[in-house]
């Protein structure tokens, strides 16, 4: 009961916090546009972990995740209070492995109750490309 509380709370959370049905494409994007940094092994404060639902949607909430070796080791998932609760289910990727990253968001990751998300490490996203500035010309040319 208490679990099923729990997802529901996040549930709610999420959906409130970011409002978007499709919020995993537009994060994709940003990153195949701009690149990673590359994600270093430390406790990662400011992630996004983005939840697959059937029908394509997909609904983001802000957590933090511990990374070593290149892999996701532990999951935290953030409260509107700004406490942080660790996901107690078993994670792992396709090959019942952990979960590796690339180019800033993980591959496809799975737990024990059936759920599948990415975690997107937005602070490593790059900067947008500078433009050059345009002139407008005179008319009296």
């Amino acid at each position: 009961m208490k679990k099923s509380i729990l997802t529901l709370a996040v549930i709610f959370i999420g959906l409130s916090s970011f409002g978007q049905s499709k919020c995993f494409s537009r994060l994709q994007k940003a990153f195949d546009d701009r690149g990673s940094y590359t994600v270093s092994d430390d406790m990662h404060r400011n992630v996004i972990l983005s939840f697959f639902q059937d029908g394509g949607d997909s609904y983001c909430i802000a957590g933090k995740v511990r990374v070593e070796n290149g892999l996701i080791v532990s999951i935290f998932l953030q409260y509107d209070d700004d406490t942080y609760e660790m996901m107690e289910k078993n994670f792992y990727n396709s090959k019942k492995t952990p979960p590796t990253i690339v180019n800033g968001i993980t591959e496809m990751i799975y737990n024990t109750d059936s759920e599948k998300f990415k975690i997107v490490f937005i602070d490593q996203l790059k900067p947008r490309k500078k433009s050059y500035k345009s002139v407008d010309l005179p008319d009296d040319l």
